[in-house]
């Protein structure tokens, strides 16, 4: 099965030293390096902290607007970290010391919401000499919409690409104001086409701008195809999921989150945003294909090649927020080449990724109906039959929790006072309970895959929101959205509805619902059954004297894995990263980080040591806190 596996992944010496975003082109976040293991890993010691010193460079309201989400790739001989203002940096694996520096000095004249980089990609040309300048590059997209190449040995720009080393990705729709669109994201490369997707702030207007996904080629820059998840046209066979030639004015349904690529068979796979707005959708009626999808696409044409729905006229912002997995499972006696998709409902679907067949079996259910006037709803959504929901999808007046008596009534009767069906309640006037929240079940982060027990690792969270929608006037539907920590409040342009979310807490501000709030799960791909499940995260910072206390927090960022036994995880919002036993789900080391956790980790061999690498900053949402280190781990007595 191992042999299988590191076959059809093409791994080699790059590819296992986290050469991709998501540790391999499949984005598995599965390391075979296994010097660190379940015997050792208490006696991980910290080897280097390297600080980028964007903090001190940028001010404290730009740090205050930043967003710290980016996991380190090796491409070279060197550790590639971006910050969130684009500052690519190279560092030596072994002392973190600074080698290079590249800054495409994004405007920062006007202000961004969030600034953000969540990684880079790195590539090596198959063709000219291994001397050649940028015959190896790294390729990231930036806050304003620029794809840049880098040469990966000096940092200067690849003048052949493009113009001075970068193209525009815009739409020719003006944005109205800096920010509207960006590239978070890293780049994917399959078959030397770099592809980026985009970012598009949620809830400003209902005709944002274009979700389209561009590719380049990796040589020159230039334009080799682009793919709208929107069908602007008649022609196009999914146009007719939205109604009323609603297809020509809507927006979004943008790739966000990470996309992964299978080279042997030219597929990128694609996980598709919801269309603009999140919560209302009478203006798109129909089930509105390619939105919150998961879409194959072949990577020298950008041709559909399958695609699956998992979530039809989204208005609870489900958009696909987790990054595909390619995996090589064993089932009733044949290894089935499969993508995995989770979702923010908490579900996991599974296909085979060649054909776009479900591997456990999808039905469609009946959902809750009788949405606001005007709203168009799906009467059934897809649920897969295995894995089963890894998050509650129901909440009811008795499953109301509290720490005294007097707080679980209160919440008790909030419950009461809302309206709760279970999963795909339609948002309404009055509260809606939505189970889960906007934020997951599963989000960026990503699952990690044990392909020798062929375990799946994910991170979820279990607290829930209220989502009450808002009727608008003239003087409140131009209001720019104004987000919060714990709620925001937007009002689109375009709608007759606002939307204001909040999570449900009590008045002591605890989740109205039972521990744990966050979670990390194995699950058996092979069977589609959940193995064990522990709580990520302790409140000890929220409790007047602290002390651990584990009932799991919300959480971003996701797991690694590696072939000595073991998950690496932060994404908690108490600060730590942690060492979990894959077998058993028991904690086995943790350490305590100078900002937050809401990254993903990585690891990397170098010189004989083996490495554990996370970024610990600032994550505007959670509102951890601040700060510009990269820090390392190693074992130093072996």
């Amino acid at each position: 099965m191992a042999l299988l596996f590191a076959t059809s992944l093409e791994l080699d010496a790059g590819t296992s030293n986290w050469y991709y975003y998501g540790g391999d082109p499949s984005g598995t976040r599965y390391s075979p390096h296994a010097q660190i293991n379940t015997s050792n890993v208490s006696q991980l010691e910290l080897a280097w902290t390297y600080h980028t010193g964007e903090i001190e460079r940028r001010g404290e309201q730009l740090d205050a607007n930043s967003t710290h989400q980016n996991t380190p790739v090796m491409v070279g001989d060197s550790l590639m970290v971006c910050t969130p203002f684009n500052r690519l940096i190279a560092l030596d694996p072994a002392t973190g010391r600074e080698r290079w520096v590249f800054d495409p000095e994004v405007d920062l004249g006007h202000p961004l919401p969030q600034y953000n980089c969540r990684g880079v990609a790195g590539w090596t040309a198959s063709r000219g000499g291994e001397e050649d300048r940028c015959k190896q590059r790294v390729f990231m997209g930036t806050n304003d919409s620029r794809l840049i190449a880098v040469d990966a040995k000096t940092g200067n720009r690849c003048h052949e690409f493009g113009q001075n080393g970068e193209v525009a990705v815009r739409q020719h729709k003006a944005l109205q104001f800096a920010g509207e669109r960006k590239i978070a994201s890293a780049p994917v490369v399959v078959n030397d086409v770099v592809v980026v997707g985009s970012y598009i702030m949620d809830n400003v207007r209902t005709d944002a701008p274009a979700g389209t996904v561009f590719a380049f080629d990796a040589y020159s820059g230039k334009e080799v195809w682009r793919f709208d998840p929107i069908p602007r046209t008649p022609e196009n066979p999914a146009y007719a999921s939205w109604h009323d030639d609603s297809a020509l004015n809507a927006g979004a349904a943008n790739v966000w989150s990470s996309m992964v690529a299978d080279p042997p068979n030219d597929l990128i796979f694609l996980p598709v945003g919801s269309a603009a707005p999140d919560f209302w959708g009478g203006a798109r009626p129909g089930n509105n294909l390619y939105s919150s999808s998961l879409v194959a696409l072949h990577g020298k044409s950008g041709e559909v090649a399958w695609h699956f729905q998992l979530v039809h006229h989204d208005i609870w912002d489900y958009d696909a927020a987790s990054p595909p997995m390619l995996i090589d499972i064993d089932r009733g006696g044949e290894t089935i080449p499969a993508v995995v998709q989770n979702t923010k409902q908490g579900l996991s679907f599974v296909f085979n990724r060649l054909t776009g067949e479900p591997v456990f079996g999808v039905e469609e259910r009946p959902v809750p109906q009788h949405a606001l006037p005007g709203e168009w709803l799906s009467p059934t959504q897809p649920f897969p039959l295995a894995p089963p929901p890894l998050t509650p999808t129901q909440v009811t007046p008795d499953d109301a929790w509290g720490f005294t008596f007097f707080d679980r009534w209160l919440c008790r009767r909030k419950i009461a006072g809302l309206r709760s069906e279970g999963i795909f309640t339609p948002p309404s006037t009055e509260g809606t309970i939505q189970v889960p929240g906007s934020a997951g079940g599963m989000n960026w982060g990503g699952p990690a895959y044990d392909p020798q027990r062929q375990l799946m690792i994910v991170n979820t969270n279990t607290v829930v929101q209220v989502i009450t929608m808002i009727p608008l006037t003239d003087e409140t539907s131009h209001n720019a959205p104004v987000l919060h920590a714990k709620s925001d409040v937007s009002a689109p342009e375009g709608a007759p509805y606002g939307v204001h979310r909040e999570w449900l807490l009590s008045p002591l501000g605890a989740p109205c619902t039972a521990p744990p709030w966050g979670e990390l799960l194995a699950v058996d791909m092979n069977t589609g059954s959940v193995v064990w499940r522990v709580a990520l995260g302790s409140i000890e910072k929220m409790l007047p004297l602290r002390f651990e206390w584990n009932l799991g927090t919300p959480n971003m960022g996701g797991p690694i894995v590696t072939a000595g036994g073991l998950v690496f995880i932060g994404a908690a919002m108490d600060g730590y990263l942690r060492a979990f036993d894959i077998e058993s789900g028991n904690e086995l080391w943790k350490e305590e980080l100078p900002g937050g956790t809401q990254t993903t980790p990585m690891t990397y061999l170098h010189n004989g040591n083996q490495y554990v690498v996370m970024v610990s900053g600032r994550h505007g949402w959670f509102q951890t806190p601040s700060s510009d280190a990269v820090v390392a781990y190693r074992l130093f007595s072996r």
